[in-house]
């Protein structure tokens, strides 16, 4: 088992960095700190390192998230490829701003409530059982709606994407490799979300969809990117242009067939029917003698 300690970190610095500072200066002016792909399993006290901005933990065995609130002034947060199976002991992380967190066994995004700086999550391709699939914490969702721009769900097998409204302020979202399936479901997102101008669902099987590229551009003024795509705005014009020409010829036959059905016929229409229905004219009555 390897454990993340301060003597760990002391006997991987250079030596030329440190000089003439003892071993208890330099912890604490280190910023950048990486110890990616070490068999890592377990983060000890590293209270020493508090200007810490960028931790690389990444390709390790880390099974749990802790012992990280002395990191106040922590901006970036690399923990993919682990095995962490809960989101937890962050809310001392206020600076943070980047959390990578794919190819974990985490179930649920939550208790990332009081991150308020967090622009980017990516928590792709975790390792769920079979038939589960990543879920959201409308809490934490409601918590990131101001700061989350980036966000990076792909191969989670996800089917529905309605809780993510919320996000108002986000600008990418990257869902490839889903099980998301219903285009309206995506118009009513996108209504949703006025900020975003990057979108990735490929893989996905509403992508097979008739007419998707085109109704989703037709809803979204602001996307400018669809399953890596650029979309030009000639493109889009062209495309609410049809719409409108095609709604334009449906309304004309709607007023036209109320129009037939509210008109009173004309005499040749009268006369014509009156000469297909035959009269009734009764018995002769007789003549009265004077």
């Amino acid at each position: 088992m390897v454990r993340l300690t301060l003597d760990l970190v002391a006997k991987s610095a250079n030596q030329k960095n440190r000089k003439e500072e003892n071993i208890t200066q330099y912890l604490k002016k280190i910023t950048h700190l990486n110890f990616s792909n070490r068999n890592i399993d377990i983060i000890e006290d590293l209270s020493l390192c508090k200007n810490l901005n960028v931790l690389y933990l990444y390709d390790n065995n880390i099974s749990q998230i802790d012992n990280l609130s002395f990191a106040t002034n922590l901006t970036h947060l690399y923990l993919q490829n682990n095995c962490i199976s809960c989101i937890e002991n962050l809310k001392a992380l206020r600076k943070l701003e980047k959390l990578y967190l794919g190819g974990n066994s985490i179930a649920v995004v939550e208790c990332l409530e009081g991150l308020g700086e967090l622009r980017e999550l990516h928590i792709e391709s975790q390792r769920l059982p079979l038939g589960e699939k990543l879920l959201f914490d409308p809490r934490t969702l409601q918590s990131l709606a101001n700061s989350l721009s980036i966000l990076n769900i792909s191969n989670n097998n996800i089917d529905e994407i309605k809780d993510l409204e919320t996000l108002e302020n986000l600008t990418q979202l990257i869902a490839v490799d889903n099980q998301l399936l219903h285009v309206k479901d995506l118009e009513l997102l996108l209504d949703r979300l006025p900020k975003l101008w990057k979108m990735n669902l490929n893989g996905n099987p509403v992508c097979l969809k008739p007419k998707y590229r085109d109704r989703l551009i037709m809803i979204s003024k602001s996307l400018e990117s669809l399953d890596g795509k650029e979309i030009k705005q000639v493109e889009r014009q062209f495309l609410i242009n049809w719409k409108a020409s095609k709604d334009a010829k449906k309304n004309m036959k709607k007023k036209s067939a109320i129009w037939d059905a509210s008109a009173p016929p004309n005499k040749s229409d009268f006369e014509s029917t009156h000469q297909q229905i035959p009269g009734y004219y009764g018995a002769p009555q007789k003549t009265r003698e004077v």
